[in-house]
């Protein structure tokens, strides 16, 4: 067990910070190590959102976290993703996730089970549905952020496209049905052949890159919630 809260402490210091202020927060950011990425330096993907929006943003997301996650003490920390969210009432909810059930558990071979559990074709059910469902008790509004695209280089997760635009496209037909909860691709913010958005893995967002995404998570919050 010790063994273990060794390994676990460090990944839930990196992704898992929140922004102290006088304010009392109105936004919560959740989700994977897209979304924590850079946290410890204060440039994650919320990090730009609070700085570009001019108000705290509670940042609970953990490298490594899954929507499908079922050991209970790990999961009660934040690897599971639904359980980065502990009640509260919050404007906005900023997530993303289901890209470490896809790639860690199947490969990205062989995945329509799995994304079959993570949302329906129809976008009618699912984890994904019944965690939106949940976070839209905080009263507030849901974002869910897609994914990067990978450069169009040499990546471990190139196999992932057609599992990955599956799962988008299921995502923004849950997102036309449903009031109150957004989607925003990032299919689009990486050009072809540019290593600039991502990190040395070709995974996980550069600074550059999580800057970009926050920059256009909060241009969308924005201009769907013009208080802000």
């Amino acid at each position: 067990m010790k063994r273990l809260l060794l390994l676990i402490v460090p990944l839930i210091l990196a992704g898992c910070v929140e922004t102290t202020s006088t304010q009392a927060p109105r936004m919560l950011a959740m989700g994977d190590s897209m979304m924590a990425a850079h946290g410890i330096s204060n440039r994650a993907i919320s990090d730009v959102i609070a700085k570009e929006l001019g108000e705290p943003v509670v940042d609970r997301s953990v490298i490594g976290a899954r929507i499908i996650y079922a050991l209970p003490i790990t999961g009660a920390v934040g690897f599971n993703i639904g359980k980065q969210y502990r009640g509260g009432q919050y404007d906005w909810i900023i997530a993303n996730g289901g890209g470490n059930d896809i790639w860690l558990a199947c490969g990205c071979t062989g995945c329509k089970r799995k994304l079959n559990r993570l949302v329906s074709a129809d976008a009618k059910s699912g984890e994904i549905p019944d965690l939106v469902t949940r976070l839209q008790t905080s009263g507030g509004q849901v974002l869910w952020l897609g994914y990067l695209r990978t450069p169009g280089k040499d990546s471990p997760i190139e196999s992932c496209a057609e599992e990955g635009n599956i799962l988008e496209a299921r995502l923004q037909k849950l997102a036309a049905t449903r009031k109150g909860f957004h989607y925003l691709s990032m299919a689009d913010l990486v050009p072809n052949g540019d290593l600039s958005y991502h990190g040395l893995d070709r995974i996980h967002p550069s600074i550059k890159g999580s800057a970009a995404i926050g920059k256009r998570a909060a241009h969308y919050i924005r201009k769907v919630d013009p208080t802000r």
